[in-house]
């Protein structure tokens, strides 16, 4: 058995689709790894990996937004095809065991905040923390976690 562990930001909002009777949860994420190359330049290489959650516990969808970070945690299949110049292509599709989010972005980075008001932590929200609404003074404690 081969397990793939992968950390990175989503690039696309999650899609819940049905298909023959099971719930699919469809989203990708992306890694960027920033180098340089021979001649000092620094480049950036991006790999992206499509995942497919086949599960009934959809109520992470609506946290599994572009830009969040997540931890992804499953079983590799590399798909192979034809593309239209007729050369081959490769693509790595993880088949998920486990998410859990991370965070997100800044809001002023483009990314969807999946939190409302910035907050970035999942494992401070999880244990109870109050969450503050910009401004206002009022804290509530964060119960209503679909998992």
């Amino acid at each position: 058995m081969i397990k793939l562990q992968v950390i990175g930001n989503l690039g696309k909002d999650c899609i819940t689709n049905n298909v023959n009777g099971k719930t699919v949860m469809n989203f990708n994420v992306a890694h960027t790894e920033r180098f340089r190359d021979a001649q000092g330049n620094q480049k950036d290489k991006t790999i992206w990996v499509e995942c497919a959650y086949w599960t009934d516990r959809t109520g992470i969808a609506p946290y599994l937004r572009k830009g969040t970070q997540v931890y992804v945690e499953g079983n590799p299949e590399v798909r192979t095809y034809t593309k239209n110049d007729g050369s081959f292509g490769a693509s790595l599709t993880l088949r998920v065991q486990s998410v859990q989010l991370l965070g997100s972005r800044p809001e002023g980075s483009g990314g969807g905040s999946a939190y409302g008001g910035g907050e970035s932590s999942y494992a401070a929200s999880s244990k109870g923390a109050g969450v503050s609404s910009g401004g206002s003074d009022i804290t509530e404690p964060i119960d209503d976690l679909p998992f």
